[in-house]
């Protein structure tokens, strides 16, 4: 039974509140029960058919109260903000500005831009993920854990540039990547003659009335801010992402980001169509492609474009069929996806995922702890490696991975460890003579080997 505060249907549009699009039963028992067992503090969900929309909200905004959230809530849409950036390198390519088979280099005449062979970075290869650039630059240290990119700047962004090498050339694979579209935003600012958070403005914010989206939050943004969360419930801030922010640094609301999505979904011409056009496939053998930062799908005789996002204490999904029939966002304020939750929500009928049940720790002795303490790597090229260190502090084992902080690891077996602020397993590997010799870290659906540093 959902308590009653918990749902709050919000109609944006249409004629009368029958006229507001419905959420999906599943949807909405499910979002209920993630408020309602702590798994997320709120979630709100906006939901298109055609030009009428609703938001539907629930949850607290803040821990303790009533206080529901709704379509004017502000939230941190992380990398659903690579489809802003990529709406503007759209927007500079209709403009006859640029265009996408140009190198970025062109565009950063103060950089030195790595190159493979010949073979330069164009934007096409930004924002397609097909530049080559890793998912983090290897001079990402950040001071404050809490807050990992506050101090990682434009100039740290230059250095990096200047001395990384290619593993291999532009536009052969696709390689997720948050540096490369922190430098693709770079660039178009940098085109413009203004900053970021101006371009946004000029070119997407103000043309659409998004009167609560940016970069940098006005007081009034930040007075409807939902606090953030990490997986474990503790209150976290939210992230600053200084030269990074065309990756993940933008702040909106379940009501703006209606209006954002429905300039895809009804104005089939000019950026809003080349932003969504395929442009690559996701793998050699996937049906998946990806067009300027959308991904593009079939499902259930739909094609439908949709991009996620996560920060450290936020996550989102947005998402509208081709046919501009039908969008979706979610929000919430739990870093703690909610992926299956819009596709269910865009797709009715989806099937949702069992609920996971939060996995019970055990002690081992801290002999057994001190085992397992090391640092474990990954070389990815010979200028780039992900580091994991495992350490042993009063309270028990913890892990610090290249460029993000440390978490505490929690044993549910002997060498099984998970993690409660993100959602990892970490299980330790032994030799023919039981000496620790690896690690594997699961995350994502994926097994990260990382042998012991000797």
């Amino acid at each position: 039974m959902i308590p009653t505060f918990a749902l709050l249907p919000l109609c944006l549009a249409g004629t009368a509140a029958l006229a507001a699009p419905v959420l999906d039963d599943a949807v909405r028992q499910r979002a209920g029960e993630l408020t309602r067992t702590g798994m997320h503090a709120s979630i709100v969900i906006a939901v298109i058919d055609g030009k009428d929309s609703a938001v539907y909200g629930f949850g607290s905004v803040h821990a303790g109260t009533n206080i529901k959230p709704g379509a004017d809530t502000v939230y941190q849409i992380g990398s659903v903000t690579k489809t802003m950036t990529a709406l503007l390198l759209a927007d500079a390519i209709v403009e006859g500005k640029v265009k996408l088979d140009q190198p970025v280099a062109t565009l950063l005449p103060g950089y030195t831009v790595p190159a493979f062979d010949g073979k330069t970075i164009n934007l096409l290869d930004l924002a397609t993920h097909y530049s080559s650039l890793p998912r983090l630059p290897d001079n990402f240290a950040p001071k404050d854990p809490a807050n990992p990119y506050a101090d990682y700047t434009e100039a740290k962004q230059r250095q990096f540039l200047a001395v990384y090498h290619l593993p291999r050339a532009p536009g052969t694979q696709f390689d997720y990547s948050n540096i490369g579209y922190a430098v693709l935003g770079t660039a178009l600012a940098a085109q413009a003659g203004s900053s970021y958070e101006a371009l946004l403005q000029k070119r997407i914010a103000v043309p659409l009335g998004m009167r609560s989206t940016s970069n940098q939050p006005t007081h009034g943004m930040l007075a409807r801010l939902a606090p953030g969360h990490l997986l474990s419930g503790e209150p976290t801030p939210a992230w600053d992402l200084n030269v990074v922010a065309p990756a993940g640094g933008v702040y909106s609301s379940a009501r703006d980001m209606v209006a954002y999505l429905q300039a895809y979904m009804f104005r089939p011409l000019r950026p809003y169509a080349l932003a969504n056009q395929p442009q690559r496939p996701l793998a050699p053998d996937s049906e998946t492609k990806i067009g300027l930062a959308w991904l593009l799908e079939q499902q259930q005789g739909h094609s439908y474009a949709w991009h996620s996002g996560q920060t450290g204490g936020y996550a989102s999904y947005a998402a509208f069929t081709t046919d501009g029939k039908r969008g979706v966002m979610v929000l919430t304020n739990t870093a703690r996806d909610v992926d299956a939750l819009g596709l269910s929500a865009l797709l009715p009928g989806t099937p949702l995922p069992p609920l996971k049940k939060p996995q019970a720790a055990i002690e081992l002795p801290r002999a057994t702890l001190a085992e397992y303490v090391a640092d474990y790597v990954l070389v990815h090229s010979p200028s780039a490696e992900f580091t994991l260190t495992v350490t042993l502090g009063k309270q028990g084992l913890e892990a610090a991975g290249t460029g993000v902080g440390s978490a505490p690891l929690f044993a549910s077996a002997k060498d099984q460890f998970f993690f409660r602020v993100i959602e990892a397993e970490l299980a330790f590997t032994r030799d023919a003579g039981g000496k620790i010799a690896g690690a594997v870290l699961k995350q994502g659906g994926q097994d990260v080997v990382l042998p012991r540093k000797q």
